[in-house]
């Protein structure tokens, strides 16, 4: 049970993660690589600010601050500069391993000790159930560990309702029409590259707050925490669209929570199951390898009978 907590409240976690790369890949199909330091500098920027003693809500906005901060650069490299989109992530992404390292000003910090937002769920949590460990199907569960899986939740549901909302306005409308057909956007007096711009900054503001979120759950902050998390947001995307098999915006939201949550319990049965850590960038390569294959493969044999 420890186990399935642990994996749901991540997935959860990293559905912000998800839906960044969901507005920077599949909106404006920009590969956004400046997610695995933005992910780390939120991280840092909220493990800084709530070590020196500022509550860890205002930490975590600071978080997202920063993280639109680095989408801006890397958006401003390539719609001002005209740096190839890929390049201009790798740069900004590059540049923010020495950023945060001065941010944090070691390798690590630990967060055991200090409020967090897992902790201020902890304290909410036990006044409600009224003891630090609670008995569900069976299992003894921590208190903790049902009050951060229930926090995750909150936080994904109000921030996919939130991004819901915010692209049936006018501007989110821009954004979609501006990733769609930039030309014909274009002719219609919108500034394709102002919507670019935000529309990174969006992005890379989530994936930050999804650091600082990850952050605060596991108890520190590490500089290498980001690596690889661009292939686990794409994942997340690609295994949520073939769950949800309907491209409407609301569906594809949707759709990417629940392929950051399988995405990461099907690591977690892998690990449980005696997978070696050092082969866990192997594992999930070959996960998204698969998301990417199977759904045309089963496409492709489902047509001739039709």
């Amino acid at each position: 049970m420890l186990l399935l907590l642990g994996a749901l409240t991540i997935g959860l976690i990293l559905s912000l993660l998800a839906f960044g790369v969901f507005i920077s890949f599949r909106i404006f199909e920009f590969p956004d690589i400046t997610t695995e330091g933005s992910l780390t500098l939120g991280g840092a920027l909220a493990a800084v600010l709530i070590v020196a003693g500022v509550n860890p809500v205002l930490a975590t906005l600071a978080a997202f601050v920063g993280g639109a901060l680095a989408g801006t650069a890397t958006a401003v490299l390539h719609t001002r500069f005209k740096i190839n989109s890929l390049l201009s992530g790798i740069l900004v992404m590059t540049a923010l391993y020495s950023v945060n390292l001065h941010v944090m000003g070691k390798s690590n910090i630990p967060l055991l000790t200090e409020r967090t937002l897992a902790t201020m769920a902890e304290s909410v949590g036990t006044r409600i159930l009224g003891a630090p460990e609670v008995h569900m199907l069976g299992w003894e569960v921590s208190t903790r560990d049902l009050a951060s899986l229930v926090l995750a939740l909150g936080v994904a549901a109000a921030v996919g309702a939130a991004l819901y909302l915010f692209f049936r306005t006018n501007i989110g409308t821009a954004m979609q029409a501006a990733g769609d057909n930039a030309q014909m956007i274009r002719a219609l007096g919108v500034n394709v590259e102002n919507m670019i711009v935000l529309g990174l900054a969006v992005s890379n503001g989530l994936v930050a707050v999804a650091g600082a979120l990850l952050t605060q759950y596991q108890g520190f902050a590490d500089v290498q925490m980001g690596i690889g998390m661009v292939v686990w947001g794409l994942a997340s995307v690609i295994i949520g669209e073939a769950l949800v098999g309907v491209r409407a915006l609301g569906f594809l939201i949707t759709g990417a929570v629940m392929g950051s949550v399988l995405f990461r319990l099907l690591v977690a049965v892998a690990l449980r199951g005696g997978l070696n850590p050092n082969d866990l960038k192997l594992v999930t390569a070959a996960f998204v390898f698969a998301a990417l294959v199977v759904p045309g493969l089963v496409r492709r044999t489902r047509r001739p009978r039709a």
